[in-house]
C-alpha cells in the first residue's frame, strides 16, 4: 500500500465540479505524511489540469482518450481499478454527487474493499481514515472504518468542506497511457443533454431564509416570501416543512438534505438540532429568531433575537421599505 490520497475529479460537461477542489482542500489538511493525488479522466483537447494545480496536490495522474468523451460509468470505474492495482492508494475520496455515488459503488465492488457514503468529515489515525457520517436517521453521527482492506473509499457531500488555494512548487503531472480502454459492449452513451434546472438550489445560494416548525403558519410563510424577495434571498426549511405544499426535499437544509455556506442566514423558528446545524456551519453570518432563550440554535449564531418571529419579519420588512 502506497501513502497516496486519491482524488477522483468530477467533470461536469467541459469544466470540474466543485467538490473536486474542496475535497483537495480537506486533504490537504489532514495527509500527515501521505501523498494528496488527483485522478483526471479527459479527451485530447482537454487541459483540465490547470485548474486543479491552483489549489496544490501533489501530484495529478493524467489519462488521455478521445474514447473518454461520453463515456459510461463503469467505463471510468474499469480505468480507476486499473489504476489503483497499480499504485495500490491508501484511500480514494469522491464528491457524493449523482456520478460520485455511481463510480465508487462500481469501483468499490471490483475492488472487494470498504465505501461509507455521504460523509461530512475525514480524519486519519494513522494510515487509518476515519469517515464520519450521520447514521440511525439521520440521530447520531457514526464513525466508520475499514481496517482490513485497501484502499479505503469514501464519498463527501459538497460544501462540506471549503475550497482554498494552495500553491504547492513540488506539483508533479504525471500522464498514463497505458490503460485499457476496453469499452463495455452492452452499454453505448451517444450523446450527453445537461440538465439545467430552473430554480436555484438552497445550496448555491448567497442569502438564505431558513424556517423551521415555530414559523410554519401560513402568514409567517407569507411574510418570508415577501422578505426573500425583497432580500433576494433563497428559501430553505428544516425536515418537517418538506412535506408541506410549499416546500419539497430541495429546499431542506442538515445533514439529510442539503449543506449550504451563504453569506448570510436568518433561522426563523428553528430549535438547531444537530441534524439542521451540521448544515449551516459555514455559513458567514447566521442570524437567528426564536421564543426559547436556551434553544441550542443560538450556539451557532452571530446575532439573536429572543421573541416572536412573525413580529420580527413585520418590523425588518418595514426597516427594507
Amino acid at each position: 500500500m502506497n501513502k497516496e490520497i486519491w482524488i477522483y475529479a468530477e467533470k461536469q460537461g467541459n469544466v470540474l465540479n466543485p467538490v473536486t477542489y474542496e475535497l483537495i482542500t480537506k486533504a490537504n489538511e489532514i495527509k500527515e505524511d501521505k501523498k494528496v493525488v488527483v485522478v483526471l479522466f479527459q479527451t485530447t483537447n482537454e487541459n483540465l489540469e490547470e485548474s486543479i494545480t491552483k489549489y496544490g496536490p501533489d501530484e495529478i495522474i493524467v489519462v488521455k482518450d478521445d474514447s473518454l468523451k461520453n463515456t459510461s460509468d463503469s467505463f471510468i470505474a474499469n480505468l480507476l481499478k486499473q489504476l489503483s492495482l497499480k499504485r495500490n492508494p491508501n484511500t480514494i475520496l469522491f464528491g457524493s454527487t449523482v456520478l460520485g455515488r455511481s463510480i465508487s459503488a462500481r469501483l468499490q465492488a471490483q475492488l472487494l474493499t470498504g465505501l461509507t457514503a455521504d460523509c461530512l468529515d475525514l480524519s486519519f489515525e494513522n494510515d487509518l481514515l476515519i469517515q464520519t457520517k450521520p447514521s440511525y436517521g439521520d440521530n447520531i453521527m457514526c464513525e466508520i472504518v475499514c481496517p482490513n482492506n485497501y484502499p479505503q473509499m469514501a464519498s463527501v457531500r459538497s460544501n462540506v468542506f471549503k475550497a482554498e488555494e494552495h500553491t504547492n512548487e513540488n506539483l508533479k503531472i504525471t500522464y498514463i497511457d497505458d490503460l485499457d480502454f476496453k469499452l463495455s459492449k452492452n452499454i453505448k452513451i451517444k450523446d450527453e443533454t445537461p440538465l439545467i434546472s430552473k430554480r436555484e438550489t438552497v445550496s448555491k445560494a448567497n442569502k438564505v431564509i431558513a424556517i423551521g416548525r415555530g414559523s410554519s403558519d401560513e402568514e409567517a410563510i407569507t411574510l418570508v416570501k415577501e422578505l426573500s424577495n425583497k432580500l433576494g434571498a433563497k428559501i430553505g426549511v428544516t425536515r418537517p416543512l418538506t412535506d408541506s405544499k410549499d416546500f419539497t426535499h430541495e429546499d431542506q437544509i442538515g445533514q439529510s438534505g442539503n449543506t449550504i455556506t451563504p453569506n448570510l442566514l436568518l433561522n426563523l423558528g428553528i430549535h438547531g438540532a444537530v441534524q439542521y446545524t451540521s448544515g449551516i456551519k459555514n455559513s458567514k453570518v447566521i442570524v437567528s429568531v426564536n421564543t426559547n432563550e436556551k434553544a441550542p440554535i443560538f450556539l451557532e449564531s452571530d446575532y439573536g433575537y429572543i421573541g416572536d418571529s412573525k413580529e420580527f419579519l413585520k418590523e425588518l420588512l418595514k426597516l427594507i421599505q
